[in-house]
């Protein structure tokens, strides 16, 4: 069934969408609400802080990536659905904007609650409300939080600003160094990794409990839109995912659709060393193998498995899969490492340099057909690509790039994630 929900966006990056999602989230489901997170976007980091936070999956809705079915079936469902933005609310792929927070809002029809920091700011905050309230007629701004507030003051002069706009200011929370999740290269620490993710949690629901009125943010949500049923889409039998820190990125609309078509997920771990499982299909999905890269080296039964199933199995890697996929990974410090050579693909986090964007990508790798849509999001430095192409490929905004990722034998991979 739909259930009910709301779109937290901001009008830039950096205004605190994270931390105000999570002490909501939390905050809800410690009050017994029935609540879930969802994320705008191409992003593995948030939605496990999500569901941290709140103990519901958080799934990814991506206004560029997905058809609008997809985006209202994964939206749909009990409780209440807080969906937290991507950059700032019009903020989406070039030329025109593609893929923003407000493109989601039309699609589920669901109001915008605008995260404000207002921390460098006073009275200019109502110009700067009333310009996003009033951008597009289709997005409906429905209320304000008021976000790195300095004073008590300060919240009466930004709410004195407001108040002729007619928009209700749900809260004004307080700046709080504590309340700053740490970051590295590719954006926040897994929630696996925080030192204290628990009592991080617990902070943010107090400041939201404290300082915003979640009675009248939750009469805020609205219906979210319909979605027709969809047949479930073909899938090998058994399919082996590794799993643990170094290989992390895996969508749970993919997990969900595989499950959907009956297929059996084997999960395997190569930082514990372990085989990969008999399967029909193995995957390497992407996430911080640099950090682990001597590790992995040293792990023999996962690497001669891995070896051993490229004769009878189809292997495919995403990014940091990929990279374990292929002869070297050097690592920042500059030392080299030996993977799994299954790939002519020699790589390098000591050169960084990033890649960053949506990619339309047509396959020429029969276990992998089709057009599909995705992202690339990393540093890494490619020294060596030996290898017939994976995919053509193509930017957000049509523009042709060069061929993407490598093709050997049963083996394949490219920096691409695949989101639909």
């Amino acid at each position: 069934m739909n259930g009910k929900g709301l779109i937290l966006a901001a009008p830039t990056s950096g205004s605190g969408k994270t931390t105000v999602t999570l002490g909501i989230l939390r905050a809800l489901s410690q009050r017994g609400v029935a609540v879930r997170g969802a994320k705008s976007g191409p992003d593995y980091i948030d939605p496990r802080f999500h569901e941290a936070a709140c103990g519901q999956v958080s799934v990814n809705l991506d206004a560029w990536a997905m058809p609008k079915h997809q985006i209202r079936s994964l939206a749909k469902g009990d409780g209440l659905l807080i969906v937290e933005g991507a950059m700032g609310l019009f903020d989406g792929a070039p030329p025109d904007g593609d893929g923003a927070t407000a493109d989601l809002a039309r699609i589920i029809g669901l109001p915008v609650v605008l995260v404000v920091n207002a921390a460098s700011m006073s009275h200019s905050v109502a110009a700067l409300v009333r310009g996003f309230a009033s951008h597009d007629p289709e997005v409906r701004v429905s209320g304000v939080i008021l976000n790195n507030v300095g004073s008590p003051r300060h919240e009466a002069m930004l709410r004195r600003a407001l108040s002729p706009l007619g928009l209700p200011v749900l809260g004004a929370l307080p700046r709080d160094p504590n309340l700053a999740l740490p970051d590295r290269h590719l954006g926040l620490v897994q929630a696996a990794e925080h030192p204290d993710l628990t009592g991080f949690l617990d902070r943010a629901a107090d400041v939201v409990r404290a300082r915003l009125d979640l009675d009248a943010l939750v009469a805020l949500a609205r219906d979210t839109a319909t979605a027709p049923p969809r047949a479930a889409p073909s899938a090998p039998k058994r399919i082996a995912i590794a799993r643990d820190a170094a290989f992390s990125f895996v969508y749970p609309h993919q997990l969900a659709a595989w499950d959907r078509a009956g297929s059996t997920i084997l999960p395997f771990s190569p930082l514990a060393d372990e085989a990969v499982p008999e399967a029909d299909f193995v995957y390497l999905p992407g996430g911080y193998p640099e950090l682990h890269a001597a590790r992995i080296a040293s792990n023999t039964t996962f690497l001669n498995s891995l070896r051993d199933a490229a004769s009878t199995t189809d292997i495919y890697g995403e990014c940091g899969g990929y990279m374990v996929l292929g002869e070297t990974l050097t690592d920042a410090d500059g030392t080299v490492h030996r993977m799994a050579g299954l790939l002519g693909l020699a790589t390098s986090f000591a050169q960084r340099k990033l890649h960053l964007g949506y990619r339309r990508l047509t396959s020429h790798w029969s276990a992998l057909p089709g057009t599909h849509m995705a992202h690339e999001f990393h540093y890494t430095t490619t020294l060596a690509a030996d290898g017939a192409p994976l995919f053509d490929a193509q930017d957000a905004e049509g523009v042709a790039l060069p061929a993407m990722g490598l093709i050997q034998g049963r083996v394949a991979g490219s920096f691409a994630h695949i989101i639909a």
